[in-house]
């Protein structure tokens, strides 16, 4: 993954963590156990915001959740619950404004999918607050690596002009990727009115190397990963339940995915684009990770996963965490 223009991207604030692995700073993630959908959600999430020092305050916060399609059972996108108390939490600490969007990539009504889920039972109308990032205004966008053969891509206006973006993904396993997290979430903000529905682009292009580039020029800023119940098996939609009873969040991506993927007792340096991910875009490795809170082995869940993603599993390689 090449860096691009080195000396302006670092001047560049909102790019600045993008840097080589060996001369980034230790990252924290925090891992709060919570038993079910109905338990308190809000105290844990602001506790774990505040830890994290974020700038809250007067800002534009786009919340951007798993939409994938219906799920009037929601066993398969962020839940709901989880989408509104991160909602009221970053209101808590003085956002001004706090938007969810998504771009869904096979399902053109992202709107249908909300309503699918009683999403605004949870927060409320969703005329104030949802953003179709596959139909909002597009803003052509140079990106920062050379991971993919792509050299721009355009991105929603809600998401380049927020303040603060945060990936809310549910743990998932994936029949392509391995695992799903708050990376590869980061593929809905790519927007459907200008690439079509999967958005094959992206897939030409080969789905790590445009993660990377996604991330790269988008980074989130924060990542809240629903592992209250997940997914295992044939995810991102036709898994198995998986109760874990964590959220999991954090201000590096890479780390919080690295975690999530050994609490589901897999290994993140054997998942392509996590491995590929720690060269500039955060830690990867457990001795660079501080955890707050639960411990990884005080929630390890195993998951199942697809044949042949079973050199994931802990114990399947020699290069294990």
């Amino acid at each position: 993954m090449l860096l691009k223009n080195v000396r302006q991207i670092i001047m560049n604030t909102h790019a600045a963590t993008l840097m080589p692995s060996q001369m980034r700073e230790p990252s924290r993630v925090a891992i709060r156990r919570v038993g079910n959908y109905q338990a308190e959600l809000i105290a844990p999430m602001v506790e774990t915001l505040r830890e994290f020092n974020l700038p809250i305050r007067g800002k534009t916060i786009l919340l951007k959740p798993n939409f994938v399609g219906p799920d009037p059972l929601n066993l398969v996108n962020t839940h709901p619950a989880v989408v509104a108390a991160a909602r009221e939490s970053f209101l808590q600490l003085g956002a001004e404004r706090v938007l969810l969007g998504d771009g869904p990539a096979l399902d053109r009504d992202t709107e249908g999918i909300a309503e699918s889920m009683h999403l605004g039972d949870y927060v409320g109308p969703l005329a104030r607050c949802l953003v179709d990032l596959n139909s909002d205004v597009p803003r052509k966008t140079l990106l920062h690596t050379n991971a993919s053969t792509l050299k721009y891509l355009y991105f929603p206006e809600t998401v380049i002009g927020a303040d603060l973006v945060v990936s809310m993904p549910r743990m998932k396993t994936h029949h392509w990727a391995g695992v799903t997290l708050s990376l590869k979430n980061m593929f809905g903000v790519v927007p459907g009115n200008c690439y079509g529905w999967p958005k094959n682009i992206l897939h030409w292009a080969g789905i790590t190397r445009s993660l990377l580039d996604i991330n790269a020029t988008v980074r989130p800023d924060f990542a809240i990963v629903d592992g209250i119940i997940g997914m295992e098996g044939n995810g991102p939609t036709q898994g198995t339940a998986k109760p874990c009873g964590v959220l999991v969040m954090g201000d590096d991506p890479v780390a919080v995915d690295a975690t999530c993927t050994r609490i589901m007792g897999l290994v993140p340096e054997q998942v392509e684009y996590l491995a590929q991910a720690a060269i500039l875009l955060g830690n990867l490795r457990e001795e660079k990770i501080s955890q707050i809170g639960e411990t990884i082995g005080q929630v390890l869940t195993p998951f199942e996963v697809l044949e042949n993603f079973k050199k994931l599993q802990q114990g399947a390689t020699t290069n294990g965490n």
